[in-house]
Parts: structure tokens; C-alpha cells; sequence
């Protein structure tokens, strides 16, 4: 009877674990009760992948720093299971203002939508969230906003992944196969990965409509930045040259800095430090003067 009872008990678990490992990491596809099994298989871990709606020259689409930030999370919870956080848009993208379809929030509603997101993440029982930038732009904003967060106590942790990064030898290859050396922005290398993520957004015929050259229009110490910087340099929003983009190459750098980003998200899980040390600097905060050296 006891053998019987733990065959039944062995296919139930079976089933149960066969069925959480079909569980979708995208947090807006889960029903209630799976989004319950989800946290627990992603041992409270989520992604917020996150861009802006800027222009991308003539030849991309306004989102495609969400779309191909989203991609790279999907590819890496492949890899490493983890929750997805929906489309997050929500960036900073003031230089972008005088383009069309740019969507431009004012600084303290980006921090705060950011804040709040990460709280309500936080209050669905994930306690490590990680997030995934896909734009440039956001760069300073979101590593000011890690370091705010040690203004209030919180039980949870944010990462920031500025840029998911490829190995040395994927970088070697991919300078190989690029027709372009200037860039950083719709340039060959992003156009090529849209080209892997959405290539019915791509308009390549248009990436020669404008100029994605730098017009040096200040002149300045190449250590003084103003926020009037990009807009000296790349008026039309476009940096680089996009006609040879070319889906295999995207794919090469989306797949590498995906394996990088489930590398990361493998390692967050891992980590048990950050929390606690953070509880450490919070209770040391209240009270300075009875902070023992380390």
C-alpha cells in the first residue's frame, strides 16, 4: 500500500514540477494562481525591462528599446527562469523632445512610476528586481535611482543592468562582421537587432533618408557633458549607419547578451549579501555616531 501511495505521490510532483516549468515568464500572460507558482520558481526574482518611446532614425520603430530589452529577458528566463515585468516605457528621453512620437515624462513622475513599480513588485512577493535597460539615455536615471534607495528602509533590492554585455569573443566577431565602425544609436548593430526581434517594424530602404553622423556643433572638453550634448551632435536622433544591418548579426548579439543577462540573473538569485547589508546600512543610519568600523 505504502509503495503505491508514494508512486501516486511521485507522478503528482512530477506533474506539478512538469507544469511550473511551462509556467510563462511574462507576468501579464500568468493567471493568479500560476503568477503564485511563478514567483516561487523564480525564487523572487523579476526583470523590468526598460526603454523609452524615441525616434530610430527613419528606419525603426519608437519602442524598439523596449522590444528588444523584453527580448533579451525572454531569452534569458529561457535560460534562467525568472517574472518578466509588462512593457516599461516609462524612461528618461528629454533630448528627444523635438522628435515625433517621443513620449517625455517629467523627472519626478519617472522616479516615482519607477518607485512605486518596484513596490508593488515587491509587495507580490518578489524581493530581488532587476532592472534591464535597453536605452542610453536611461542610464544616469537609473543608476541615481538604485542609489536613492537607501534613503527609506525597503525588504527587497534593486539591481540595475545598465548594458547586458556579450563576451570577448562574440565582441570580436561582431566587429568582424560589421560593415560600420560609428555608432550608438539605430546604428547597424541595434537596426540588425530589431531586424532578429521585429523585422516586420523594419524600414531599412529608409536608414539613408537621414544623416546619423556627428554634426560637432559644440566644442568642448570631451569630460564636460551638458544636456544639450546630443542634440549638438546627433540632431536628427540618429547615430550611425544602418544600411547594412543584417538580421544574422543581430541575432548574434541578442542570443550573447541574452546568455549574459540569465549569467546575471543566475547570480542575483545567488545573492545573499545585498539585503542584508542594506538592513545593516539602514539600522547604521538611524544612528551614525554608533557605527563601528568595519
Amino acid at each position: 500500500m505504502k509503495t503505491i501511495v508514494s508512486v501516486i505521490i511521485a507522478f503528482f510532483l512530477s506533474a506539478s514540477m512538469s507544469y511550473a516549468q511551462k509556467l510563462s515568464p511574462q507576468w501579464e500572460e500568468l493567471t493568479s494562481s500560476d503568477f503564485a507558482l511563478a514567483v516561487k520558481q523564480s525564487e523572487g526574482v523579476c526583470v523590468v525591462p526598460i526603454g523609452v518611446l524615441e525616434k530610430h532614425g527613419q528606419q525603426l520603430p519608437l519602442g524598439t528599446d523596449v522590444f528588444t530589452s523584453r527580448e533579451l529577458c525572454r531569452r534569458a528566463a529561457g535560460k534562467e527562469y525568472c517574472l518578466i515585468y509588462p512593457f516599461y516605457f516609462m524612461g528618461q528621453i528629454f533630448e528627444a523632445q523635438h522628435q515625433p512620437g517621443t513620449v517625455a515624462y517629467s523627472s519626478e513622475l519617472q522616479l516615482r512610476l519607477l518607485d512605486e513599480t518596484c513596490k508593488e513588485i515587491a509587495r507580490n512577493g518578489i524581493k530581488k528586481i532587476i532592472l534591464v535597460n535597453g536605452h542610453g539615455g536611461n542610464n544616469a536615471f537609473l543608476q541615481y535611482f538604485c542609489q536613492i534607495q537607501l534613503a527609506t528602509p525597503h525588504d527587497y533590492a534593486v539591481y540595475a543592468v545598465i548594458t547586458p554585455s556579450v563576451s570577448p569573443e562574440v565582441e570580436k566577431k561582431i566587429t568582424e562582421m560589421r560593415k560600420t565602425t560609428t555608432g550608438g544609436h539605430a546604428d547597424e548593430v541595434e537596426s540588425s537587432s530589431m531586424l532578429a526581434v521585429r523585422p516586420d517594424l523594419v524600414k531599412i530602404e529608409r536608414a539613408t533618408l537621414e544623416s546619423g553622423s556627428n554634426q560637432h556643433r559644440q566644442h568642448l572638453p570631451s569630460n564636460v557633458f551638458t544636456g544639450i550634448s546630443w542634440y549638438a551632435q546627433y540632431p536628427n536622433h540618429y547615430a550611425g549607419d544602418a544600411k547594412d544591418a543584417n538580421k544574422e548579426l543581430g541575432e548574434l548579439s541578442i542570443e550573447s547578451r541574452s546568455q549574459g543577462l540569465a549569467d546575471i540573473i543566475k547570480a542575483v538569485k545567488a545573492d545573499q549579501e545585498t539585503l542584508r547589508l542594506q538592513n545593516d546600512f539602514y539600522k547604521e543610519s538611524q544612528s551614525p555616531l554608533d557605527t563601528k568600523v568595519k
